[in-house]
């Protein structure tokens, strides 16, 4: 693909320039255009998702995490409060944003989004 205001894993018309790397505003793909031709490095060897904590570290099936913020448990008057420790958690795919799988202590079985949580 030529055209670099062309996503090349989406063709969605809406990327942009960040520092050295293309990045689509819809798929979340980035690449890199060589200097000598107008032609798409790819940056990212595998179609999955790198799912990352609160502070952008990579998280992994098996790894622990703290919360960040309290958590309001839908259904219930009670919350998930700061500094809850999570261990061996999963990482799933899922359409609502809730993408880390795991079991709290009082709770039970429940998703968290990776953005209210911490690498511990």
């Amino acid at each position: 693909m030529s055209d670099p205001t062309h996503c090349p894993k989406c063709d969605s018309e809406h990327p942009y320039h960040d520092g050295r790397l293309w990045n689509c505003a819809s798929c979340g793909h980035e690449w890199s255009l060589d200097s000598g031709s107008n032609e798409p490095i790819e940056t990212d060897s595998n179609d999955d998702e790198i799912i990352k904590d609160a502070f952008g570290n990579k998280l992994a099936d098996g790894d622990s995490v703290t919360v960040i913020k309290d958590l309001k448990i839908k259904g219930s008057s009670s919350s998930v409060k700061v500094g809850t420790k999570v261990k061996n958690i999963r990482l799933i795919d899922s359409s609502d944003g809730h993408n880390v799988a795991c079991k709290i202590d009082g709770f039970g079985a429940m998703n968290l989004k990776s953005e209210f949580v911490k690498k511990s």
